[in-house]
């Protein structure tokens, strides 16, 4: 009800009004968490918690396309990946509880004695040492949360045989950090090292968890030179490579520079079937839907114009994968991760591929080659993701730089 309030009112006051009534999800999440037997906690109040978080989390996307995401909730929570785990991070004034649950097991949860200021100062201190490619300070923070979310769930992960690819519906500060980069201290190794593939999910009841088409068909924009638009001033970018390299690897029709404008992109759009749509161009993610923009040749791209040249009733191709290769979370803003997957809703996009901060052309050209190599091969495109970054943890100068393979992350459809 308290959802459906928040649709309702003037989108003005919807944030502020957002801010005020989180308090009250956190609040009954809080006494569902809270352990007063000093035993497991009921199947039933891990359920609700979820669920309460799930609530909130998607009245925040809602709040950002300003629509109601229910219906779409409702047909798309049909599925659970068999394979997958799922990590909910949930942040308290007090402490951080975790719930989690490994295929074919319940619903579990344990606390960690952190505040919420704790848990934000340490999220917002690890991104910026990554920033600042401080890798010794970035591991000591990225160790401190893996402490938090993954140690306790160390034996239970390793033995549990089915599992292959690990889901984080994260929280609060939690989802400006790429899961990739938290560091296991004892075995010296980050958590992309390791055998699971990793994905993120804005909320479990959103995102359409279907198998992906067997062919890659794509089709890749892309934006090579330096360009002024709205005031704005975008640096070049070597796309013509990195177009390139993709259409070695499979079935691609490219848009270059002039050629990669909403007019283009709509008419190939409505007459062709693609499964992939890659754009190697400028972008930024924020909670604030104008500061979010796709750069086209001549214009930026906000959600509004996304959604009228993806969501559209002549609308030819189901987008399965949605790839972001040069695009960025606004610096600063705890609620960025909203407009990246603001995004791929208004794409109606199963999955999307992007940076969290931008990256250089030489390693985007590298890991992007290697990623449509993997997803070539039919592996799942959490597990081609995983792989790319794996080869590339170790390589060349970009040894141990989470900075550069770091700042992808798997939006949404990890299969």
């Amino acid at each position: 009800l308290v959802r459906d309030d928040l649709l309702s009112i003037n989108s003005d006051v919807q944030f502020s009004f957002r801010d005020n009534v989180e308090p009250v999800y956190r609040q009954l999440v809080n006494l569902l968490l809270t352990n007063t037997e000093n035993g497991s906690l009921p199947q039933n109040n891990l359920t609700s918690a979820i669920n309460l978080i799930d609530s909130l989390q998607l009245a925040e996307l809602e709040n950002f396309l300003r629509c109601n995401l229910a219906s779409v909730a409702r047909q798309q929570n049909t599925q659970v990946g068999q394979n997958a785990a799922f990590i909910y991070p949930i942040v308290l004034e007090d402490r951080l509880e975790v719930v989690y649950k490994l295929p074919g097991k319940s619903f579990k949860s344990y606390s960690n004695s952190v505040t919420r200021n704790q848990v934000e100062n340490t999220a917002d201190k690890l991104r910026r040492a990554i920033a600042k490619r401080d890798t010794e300070t970035a591991n000591e923070y990225s160790q401190t949360v893996y402490q938090w979310l993954i140690k306790p769930l160390e034996k239970e992960l390793a033995e549990n045989q089915a599992l292959e690819t690990i889901i984080f519906v994260l929280d609060s500060e939690l989802r400006n950090i790429p899961m990739a980069v938290l560091y296991d201290q004892n075995n010296k190794e980050y958590l992309v090292e390791k055998k699971y593939a990793l994905s993120v999910l804005p909320t479990s009841q959103l995102f359409n968890l279907r198998p992906s088409s067997e062919k890659l068909k794509i089709l890749a924009g892309g934006i090579s030179e330096a360009l002024e638009v709205e005031n704005l001033k975008f640096e070049a970018i070597n796309a013509k490579d990195e177009l390139s390299q993709i259409s070695e690897l499979a079935s691609t029709q490219s848009l270059l520079d002039r050629q990669f404008n909403q007019k283009a992109l709509q008419q190939k759009l409505q007459n062709q079937d693609f499964s992939v749509l890659h754009l190697a161009t400028h972008g930024n993610f924020s909670s604030d839907p104008e500061q979010t923009y796709i750069l086209a040749y001549d214009q930026l791209l906000r959600p509004n114009d996304i959604n009228r040249l993806l969501g559209g009733d002549n609308q030819q191709s189901r987008i399965e994968l949605l790839v972001l290769s040069a695009c960025q979370t606004a610096s600063g803003d705890n609620r960025a991760t909203l407009g990246l997957a603001g995004l791929a809703v208004r794409a109606g996009a199963d999955s999307t591929l992007a940076t969290l901060w931008k990256v250089n052309d030489e390693f985007t050209i590298k890991l992007i080659k290697r990623f449509y190599q993997e997803l070539s091969s039919g592996v799942s495109k959490a597990e081609a993701l995983h792989r790319a970054q794996k080869a590339l943890v170790f390589t060349g100068k970009y040894r141990n730089e989470p900075y550069d393979w770091g700042a992808y992350i798997l939006v949404g459809n990890w299969m």
